[in-house]
């Protein structure tokens, strides 16, 4: 049997969609299913992201040996990798000058926070930030959070090599392999807000927030004058 190498248009594909709605129009269908063909040829070069990102050559062997703070003493980078191979940090915002956590940090996290046991049949996932660890475990308490793991950078040399030279209290996503008992940075999110096109908040691609890729489904859209809180009033 032939095995189809070459895709299918995208036009073609779409074309085979059966689905129908009550009472919808012509133009509507018209119009979803030229939709459609765009949403099949986003989900390709979403792949092919993907694919380049795991063809990345070898990143910079992890040289220093970092420390975090845990709930349960003292650990180092190579620590929290586990058992696994491949580790993910996210860098998040509640530096020592912060009252509480950042509010868009918090609900990146609170869409994580149920998923820790199926990402973690896969990889090793740590929340790290520059607060004390009692601190940390203060607002995860607070969250109800159970399952994620949050880990201080007392000293701020993580943060410093990996997120801001400065030690700016802002957000980081590094992910790292260990291979050979080599450790080595893989990937780090790198959009920046000077990257951002026009009218467009910053922001990277794919957004991990699942909050963004739900709401970008409605006809509101994300908006551009809202953003999540740590708390709602009972109006909303």
């Amino acid at each position: 049997m032939t095995m189809q190498t070459t895709p299918i248009a995208a036009k073609e594909l779409a074309a085979r969609n059966r689905a129908r709605f009550p009472n919808e129009s012509a133009d509507y269908r018209r119009a979803r299913n030229a939709l459609l063909a765009e949403e099949i040829e986003l989900r390709r070069h979403i792949e092919r992201v993907s694919e380049l990102r795991r063809r990345l050559p070898p990143g910079g062997e992890v040289t220093k040996t970092y420390r975090f703070e845990s709930e349960n003493g003292p650990v180092t980078l190579a620590d929290l990798f586990g058992d696994k191979n491949t580790l993910i940090i996210y860098s998040y915002m509640f530096g020592p000058q912060r009252e509480r956590p950042c509010p868009m940090c918090t609900s990146l996290m609170a869409g994580w926070e149920g998923k820790v046991p199926d990402i973690e049949q896969r990889v090793a996932l740590a929340m790290v930030a520059r607060s004390p660890v009692e601190r940390l475990l203060a607002a995860k308490k607070a969250r109800g959070w159970t399952q994620l793991k949050v880990y201080s950078d007392s000293d701020g040399a993580f943060t410093r090599d990996y997120v801001s030279a400065e030690d700016e209290d802002v957000p980081g996503y590094t992910v790292f392999t260990r291979r050979d008992g080599t450790i080595r940075h893989f990937w780090s999110a790198e959009i920046s807000g000077e990257m951002a096109d026009p009218g467009q908040d910053p922001r990277g691609a794919p957004d991990p927030d699942p909050l963004w890729t739900l709401l970008d489904t409605t006809p509101e859209g994300r908006g551009a004058d809202w953003y999540p809180k740590l708390e709602y009033s009972s109006g909303g």
